[in-house]
């Protein structure tokens, strides 16, 4: 079992080294379609699993290309991991889509108008 310090070092590697595939690695058309960024890596304790969160930005469409490209090209991926980071055994990757981003964003644009119609009827209020 590996140290907090260490899984947490092992998944900045991984984050840094996949972000650097994605840009200029993977041949595969299909991961082009969509911008693509990592937004996190969540490693097991024991270092066998990497679960790779991705953030795709682009239509509904766009993005399931997108993620089918990135799972026929985890193959490739983890063998690449596995000459670029120096550890045992290197981990089984899967990739699962982070909508975080656009929940985010969803929430801030709710406050936004929430925050109009309130000025919007103190206004009103004050011409009265």
């Amino acid at each position: 079992m590996a140290t907090n310090r260490r899984v947490s070092r092992v998944a900045e590697l991984i984050k840094r080294e996949v972000s650097l595939m994605l840009l200029n690695g993977i041949k595969d058309d299909r991961v082009g379609t969509g911008m693509v960024s990592v937004t996190d890596v969540d490693v097991s304790g024991d270092l066998q699993h990497a679960k790779i969160y991705v953030s795709i930005y682009g239509t509904d469409e766009a993005r399931k290309e997108t993620m089918a490209g990135l799972k026929s090209a985890t193959g490739y991926i983890r063998s690449e991991l596995g000459s670029r980071v120096r550890l045992r055994r290197t981990p089984e990757v899967l990739f699962l889509e982070d909508r975080s981003i656009e929940r985010g964003n969803r929430v801030l644009s709710l406050l936004n108008q929430i925050k109009n119609q309130q000025t919007q009827e103190t206004d009103k209020d004050m011409e009265l």
